[in-house]
C-alpha cells in the first residue's frame, strides 16, 4: 500500500480554518464603530466599510463574503502566523516520494 493523497481534503480544511479565524476576528471587533475603523484601516473604502460593519448577518456569513477575503486576505493570515495545512502537507509528501 501507498499513501493516500489528502490534497483536495487538507485544502477543504484550510479553507474551513481561515474562515473560521476570519470570523473570530470579526467577533473580536465587536462594535460597528469598531468594525468600519478596521475595515478602513485594511483598505476596504468607506462606503463599503460603513455597509460591511453594520451589518445584520451572522459571524460565519461575513467570514465568508468577499469583503473580508479582501480585506484578512491568505497573505496577512500567513504572515501572522497562520501555518497552511495543504502546501505543508504537498511538501511532506513529495519530499516522502523523494520527488
Amino acid at each position: 500500500y501507498c499513501i493516500a493523497s489528502m490534497k483536495r481534503k487538507m485544502q477543504e480544511w484550510d479553507e474551513w480554518l481561515r474562515r473560521r479565524i476570519r470570523q473570530y476576528i470579526w467577533k473580536q471587533w465587536k462594535k460597528p464603530t469598531t468594525r468600519v475603523t478596521n475595515l478602513k484601516k485594511l483598505g476596504i473604502p468607506e462606503e463599503y466599510a460603513y455597509t460591511w460593519g453594520n451589518t445584520r448577518l451572522g459571524y460565519w456569513r461575513v467570514a465568508g463574503s468577499a469583503i473580508l477575503a479582501r480585506s484578512i486576505t491568505n497573505e496577512k493570515l500567513v504572515k501572522a502566523g497562520y501555518y497552511e495545512l495543504a502546501s505543508n502537507y504537498e511538501l511532506k509528501r513529495l519530499k516522502h516520494y523523494g520527488i
